[in-house]
């Protein structure tokens, strides 16, 4: 291997990095003039940025590393995930998003204000704040595994905290004076720049492979082993199958949801939209988009197994096989390709791309979690001790930017000693670690939108009961507490559907609600629709 990275890479990469501050000083010269601004960019986003927005949020490295390594390891299943997020954001269209603008809310989390009262609100933006970080910490530690890999040319825990801090530093500077709409607008120039590193590095295997396309197809398809590498539909019915239709349409189609609409980070952008229409537009426009950008990425992947593992179609100049750069082996194998065998300057533009989606998914969730800070906790405690000017509270937003911003790169390095215990691959830990959140919040907003139960003592022990199951569920728990080991075999799918019914079944223990859900006073976008 000789993963020197060049002069012209370098170059490659400032020049990215100058582009962005370019944008972000054009953007944030009038600064934002009050919390809604700040935070929802006064409602002015259009759909079709707002789906952009959405696209550069949830593909994070986690996807540009992780969705690699799935086609590399496996086959085209992961694709299948595409189903489960059409049906669920069917639903986050129909049902959620038109309720989150009925009450006029500025986070999802204060919809259960309406439902339930202040603590279970508060608890529940809570809960977010810790799935963020959980979330967003080992989305960055990806990031910093390949920016380690570039600068020290291995992965080590100094060069994890090195990395993790100089993206999180990036992403707090481009966030922190002009708000949502800055990160909107950085996010479109996030989504060019990996898209098009992408294409180029798909292109460059491609032309490193001597084989022709019909040679790779059919090897692809008659795999050693029997396996098919281009199977898209897994009808598998193990439980240690993250990606079989069974999780799809159960599991998976939960965990969409559950990003689409409970996730401030995801519903920001929707909720920044001119109204309930154009935020579900938005939604569905990101559908649209994220399928071939996908494809594109596990396309690399298997192309990267045909590199370094099919020596009869590449004619017997197979690469030398990853393995031996550090204690992840294949793990890192995109980065061990693009530090191996990529030449000077698209190494850069692909070190840019993967840069682009920590600082943009780092960015937004930054700004996400400030929001629920600020809105959430900070403005009723210190509205109730006197009036203030809303830029007492844009201010309060910069703080709580900073102060999310060292949690998450506290979280990354956790990350990396946690991704080594669970020895899971890196699309696996990510989205597994994000169950955390999502099992307590899918019990509760399943009991607030479509039935009338509960209650705000259930809706906070549904919190807890939905985290304790999944953390009861974890390897390393299973081991210290004795439990039988059939519980650690089963997939993350099936660790949420687990948790969200432990949840829902807690939540809906609680009394009965008659009121319906109506919208806030002097909000402009209220309307009034009624819980069915």
């Amino acid at each position: 291997m000789s993963p020197q990275f060049g002069l012209l890479d370098w170059a490659v990469v400032l020049a990215y990095f100058m582009a962005l501050v370019l944008m972000s000083w054009m953007l944030n010269r009038g600064g934002a003039r009050d919390t809604r601004d700040y935070f929802l960019a006064g409602g002015r986003i259009p759909a079709w940025l707002a789906a952009i927005s959405v696209l550069a949020t949830t593909q994070s490295a986690a996807t540009f590393l992780g969705v690699p390594d799935n086609g590399y390891r496996s086959d085209y299943s992961y694709m299948a995930t595409n189903i489960g997020a059409v049906f669920a954001a069917m639903l986050v269209g129909k049902f959620f998003i038109p309720r989150f603008y009925a009450a006029g809310v500025s986070t999802v989390y204060e919809l259960l204000d309406v439902r339930y009262g202040r603590r279970a609100m508060r608890a529940a933006g809570l809960m977010f704040l810790v799935g963020r970080i959980l979330a967003g910490g080992a989305r960055l530690y990806l990031a910093a595994i390949a920016v380690s890999m570039i600068i020290f040319l291995e992965v080590t825990p100094q060069g994890i905290i090195i990395a993790s801090l100089v993206l999180a530093l990036a992403s707090l500077v481009f966030s922190l004076h002009g708000g949502l709409r800055t990160v909107v607008w950085i996010d479109l120039l996030q989504f060019i720049v990996y898209v098009s590193a992408a294409v180029a590095i798909l292109v460059f295997i491609l032309h490193r492979i001597p084989g022709s396309m019909p040679e790779i197809v059919h090897g692809l398809i008659h795999a050693p082993g029997g396996e098919n590498k281009l199977r898209v539909l897994d009808f598998s019915l193990k439980l240690d199958k993250p990606y079989s239709m069974l999780a799809v349409m159960t599991g998976i189609l939960l965990l969409h949801l559950g990003n689409f609409a409970l996730d401030q980070d995801t519903t920001q952008r929707l909720l920044a939209c001119r109204d309930a229409r154009q935020g579900a537009r938005g939604l569905y426009m990101s559908l649209m988009a994220i399928i071939p950008v996908t494809l594109v990425l596990i396309v690399i992947g298997s192309l990267l197994h045909v590199f370094y593992q099919r020596p009869e179609l590449m004619h017997g100049e197979t690469g030398a096989a990853p393995g031996a750069t550090s204690g992840y082996g294949n793990v890192t194998v995109l980065m061990y390709f693009i530090l191996s065998e990529v030449p000077a300057g698209l190494r850069g533009l692909v070190a840019a791309g993967i840069i682009a989606t920590a600082v943009g998914t780092t960015m937004s969730a930054l700004n996400a979690m400030a929001s629920v800070m600020v809105e959430d906790f900070y403005r009723p405690w210190r509205s109730a001790r006197g009036k203030l000017d809303e830029r007492h509270f844009v201010h309060a937003g910069r703080i709580s930017n900073a102060i999310m911003a060292a949690a998450t790169l506290a979280m990354a390095v956790f990350s990396y000693y946690w991704q080594k215990y669970s020895a899971l691959p890196l699309l696996d830990f990510v989205l597994g670690v994000m169950s955390f959140a999502y099992a307590g919040l899918l019990g509760i907003y399943l009991t607030a939108v479509f039935t009338r139960r509960g209650s705000e003592r259930s809706a906070l022990a549904a919190l807890a009961v939905g985290f304790l199951v999944v953390l009861l569920m974890q390897g390393y728990v299973v081991d210290l507490l004795g439990l039988p080991q059939e519980i650690k075999r089963l997939a993350f799918p099936w660790q949420l559907c687990v948790g969200t019914a432990a949840a829902f079944v807690t939540c809906m223990a609680g009394s009965r609600k008659s009121a319906p859900l109506v919208a806030r006073e002097n909000t402009p976008l209220a309307i009034e629709l009624p819980l069915r």
